[in-house]
């Protein structure tokens, strides 16, 4: 197996393709660096992943409880409108047939 690249040249590969002339390929990147295609496209996806996790603002886990809290609160009162609902029907047709 081979030994792995530096983390700093593989950053600088990433930057250099996310960065590069409209018309170079990946692969053109990829030999100039002496690097395998496949490589340097797996870095992109990983680059990518690392980037997305630490992009995220410090809120997302408060808004994520709080959207937890939200539905929690629209299913109950979707509940009680539904048991208001049927309590009103009851009642109309204990009115119709009181009548």
């Amino acid at each position: 197996m081979s030994k792995p690249y530096p983390k700093e040249f593989r950053e600088d590969v990433v930057r250099v393709a996310r960065n590069r002339e409209p018309g170079v390929t990946l692969e053109q990147v990829a030999v100039d660096f002496g690097i395998h295609p496949a490589s340097l496209t797996k870095w992109l996806r990983r680059a990518d992943t690392e980037n997305s996790t630490a992009a995220r603002p410090a809120t997302i886990p408060a808004e994520s409880v709080e959207l937890r809290e939200a539905r929690k609160r629209i299913r109950m009162l979707e509940q009680e409108n539904e048991a208001l609902r049927k309590a009103a029907a009851y009642l109309s047709q204990a009115n119709l047939s009181a009548k």
